[in-house]
Parts: structure tokens; C-alpha cells; sequence
């Protein structure tokens, strides 16, 4: 399983530069199965989404889908998704059959207002492509480890984000921990350059479940990959069944 980090720098509002951009960098892709963008990767991060909220019938869902037929390919980002009256921070994966799964950012950032202008997500959302069972969170998500926790039911988990460089090393320690403690790949794709809330330096990588680190980016907008072991991830966890040996996730409460 081939995964490809697409870490891009989108510029606040102008979803069309930044959709061209992202197909630019994708060029015609590097084999990948699955490409991860940012979060809020074609509109830029906004506290107040009214002005570039979309439908799932909307441009940038719509590229998304586009995008893996072409590639034949998963490919996933979030995007402000209005429904029912209600504006979700929405991860949504697209896969070259034209179906999407769809994940709805739980844990909205208060400290910034994300809570005042956007509706949490309730469900958990995971999702099997070509063997790979996957997770789908975001960002704020990577800072709660029981809404993170593994079940035993996802191989890798995603977390596109819009992580500024003032808590980097947050990130850091975080995404390895998600991974040791789950025994799963993580990918965490955050955005590159920078608006008027900060500067975001990148640091999206793919760590392994013994916390190693696969690949990670610097600073710049780029297209990245790495192959996901999954042998490697059986026979770690048929020798060291941390899973198993796991609490019943009943007993450490609900989201």
C-alpha cells in the first residue's frame, strides 16, 4: 500500500488557484493508492466558513471525486460542508468507484472560535480501500487518544491538519505516540506556508507503528510517498498483542 502526501499551500479563499495548485503538484501522480491533502486544503483555514462553505454536489468535492477516477485512487482532504443547515469541517476520502466516505471533525477548536461557527461531528468513521483499514480524523482529533484509540479495527489513521509552527513539536510527539499506541501507521498531513492566524511549516510525515519515522516533509509545498508494510504491521502485532491486552473502550468512556 503506497500512500502520497500531498502538503500544499493554499492562499485563503481562492479555491480555484488552489485546486490548480494541488493538481499541479499531483501532476500524474506517483502510483500511489491513496493521496492525502490538508485540511481546508482548497479554501484556506477559516474561524467563519460562511463566505467559501460548499455542497457535497460543490467544486471541490466534486474535484475530488474527479481526481480519483483519474488517478485510480483514494484521495482525500476536508473542506466547509454545508447540510441541513448545519456547516461540518468535513474529511471526505474519494475512491475511483465514485464513492465517499465522509468524516465530520469532532473536536472543534475552541481556543481559535472553530466551535461557534461550525457543528461537531458524532460518529466514528472508518473505512476499508484495498485492505487498508483506515481511521479518518482531524487535526484537533490527534490531541485525544480514547476518541483515537484502536479497536482493532483500523490499520493506518489519517489526520490532515492546519498545525502552526508555534506548537510543531506537538505534532511531533503526537503522531508518533498515535502510532505506537494504536500499532498503526499514522499520517498526518498538515499545509505549508502561511495566513493571517500563522505560519505552518509542514512536518507532515507517516510514522510506523514502532514509532519509526517513514518520511517527512520540510516546509515547502510538496508531493511525498512511502509504502505501508503491512506485513510487517501483522507480524508486529501477532508478537506483542498490545491490542488485545487493551481495556475494554466501554470502560474509558464515550465521545
Amino acid at each position: 500500500m503506497k500512500i502520497a502526501i500531498v502538503q500544499n499551500a493554499p492562499e485563503k479563499g481562492d479555491w480555484m488557484q488552489n485546486l490548480a495548485d494541488a493538481d499541479n503538484l499531483i501532476g500524474g501522480g506517483c502510483g500511489a493508492d491513496i493521496y492525502v491533502l490538508p485540511e481546508m486544503f482548497a479554501t484556506g483555514q477559516y474561524i467563519d466558513p460562511s463566505e467559501v462553505v460548499q455542497t457535497m454536489d460543490g467544486p471541490i468535492a466534486e474535484w475530488l471525486r474527479g481526481k480519483a477516477s483519474e488517478l485510480d485512487a483514494a484521495v482525500c482532504g476536508t473542506l466547509p460542508i454545508i447540510e441541513n443547515g448545519c456547516v461540518y469541517n468535513r474529511l471526505c476520502l474519494a475512491m475511483p468507484d465514485g464513492e465517499t466516505a465522509c468524516y465530520d471533525k469532532h473536536h472543534l477548536f475552541t481556543y481559535s472560535g472553530e466551535a461557534e461557527h461550525f457543528t461537531a461531528g458524532t460518529e466514528r468513521v472508518t473505512v476499508n480501500f484495498r485492505g487498508l483499514r483506515i481511521l479518518l480524523l482531524i487535526c484537533y482529533d490527534l490531541r485525544f487518544p480514547t476518541f483515537s484509540r484502536n479497536r482493532d479495527d483500523y490499520d493506518a489513521v489519517f489526520y490532515p491538519a492546519n498545525w502552526p509552527d508555534k506548537r510543531i513539536s506537538a505534532w511531533d510527539i503526537l503522531l508518533r505516540a498515535r502510532a505506537l499506541e494504536n500499532q498503526c501507521f499514522a499520517i498526518g498531513v498538515n499545509r505549508a506556508g502561511s495566513d493571517e492566524l500563522g505560519y505552518y511549516p509542514g512536518h507532515s510525515a507517516i510514522i510506523g507503528p514502532y514509532g519509526d519515522t517513514l518520511i517527512q516533509t520540510d516546509e515547502k509545498p510538496q508531493m511525498v510517498s512511502a509504502i505501508l508494510d503491512m506485513d510487517l504491521l501483522t507480524r508486529f502485532r501477532a508478537k506483542f498483542p498490545v491490542l488485545q491486552d487493551a481495556d475494554p473502550y466501554e470502560t474509558c468512556g464515550r465521545p
